[in-house]
């Protein structure tokens, strides 16, 4: 599907029907990979209706000249809700840069916005990460992988079997090619949001931050220090989980995310 907002057609997939969710990937990929870890959660947890949108420069979502930083990124998202929400109330889910913006948007509109779902966020600078280190190496990569595609497994999964192989290879691999790599180099050299969310009041809504113990990108320390913001937030640090957790552990981060949903029906 798609909705034209300021002139930029965002490309997004849409499933369901009921509370609105929106998800947002990370850098470098497509709305494929959070939507394929997060679509086997939802199917046991009807009333929700899923919006997973391409962020700009990213899978089939352009990113023109007249988007030059996360604030514009920022407000594109704010005119998505506007175009296909409306002002009903929403949660929000990001990985690891999509959790960046989803705590923006949850700062920018905190009645609107009444849970929010954070898989590995990184934030405005990053500090204090592990060396990458692989936990598990039993898959077979003989001639399944282009060199760089295979790089690009190595040094994100921890644990590299077969099974988180063959999700590399269905959700990750095939963005590569649509990634306008000049496009987010313009975007992320002006990164950091004009309005930290951690540097305003709390926000009172449900909370889930899962962080991995492997994570050499955006690490689990920089993440606890969000739960002074998040009164009424779940914090969980996996173990045998890089940045690449919700395929790493996907049966840990289903009963989190299960849970995190309840508490926020109950509002």
């Amino acid at each position: 599907m798609e909705a034209t907002v300021s002139g930029v057609p965002v490309h997004y997939a849409e499933h369901g029907s009921g509370t609105p969710v929106l998800a947002l990937h990370g850098a470098g990929v497509d709305h494929r990979e959070i939507a394929g870890a997060l679509e086997p959660i939802f199917r046991s947890v009807p009333g929700f209706r899923r919006l997973y949108p391409d962020l700009p420069g990213m899978g089939r979502t352009p990113a023109p000249g007249t988007i030059n930083s996360n604030d514009d990124v920022l407000d594109l998202l704010l005119g998505l809700i506007d175009s296909i929400i409306g002002d009903e109330p929403l949660l929000v889910m990001g990985q690891s840069y999509g959790g960046y913006l989803a705590r923006a948007l949850a700062n920018r509109r905190p009645e609107q916005v009444v849970g929010l779902a954070l898989i590995c966020p990184v934030g405005a600078r990053t500090r204090n990460v592990p060396a990458h280190e692989v936990l598990v190496s039993s898959a077979d990569l003989t001639g399944k992988l282009s060199p760089e595609l295979e790089a690009s497994y190595r040094s994100y999964f921890v644990v590299q079997t077969d099974e988180t192989l063959s999700r590399f290879q269905e959700l990750l691999a095939p963005a590569a090619s649509l990634v306008d790599e000049p496009g987010l180099m313009r975007i992320f050299s002006n990164w950091e949001v004009r309005h930290r969310a951690e540097a305003t009041t709390t926000y009172s809504h449900p909370v889930l931050i899962l962080a991995g113990r492997q994570d050499a990108t955006a690490g689990h320390t920089d993440p606890w220090e969000l739960m002074e913001h998040y009164p009424r937030a779940t914090f969980g640090v996996l173990d045998r989980a890089g940045h690449a957790l919700a395929h790493e552990q996907p049966t840990l981060m289903q009963a989190l995310v299960v849970e995190w949903l309840a508490r926020a029906r109950e509002q």
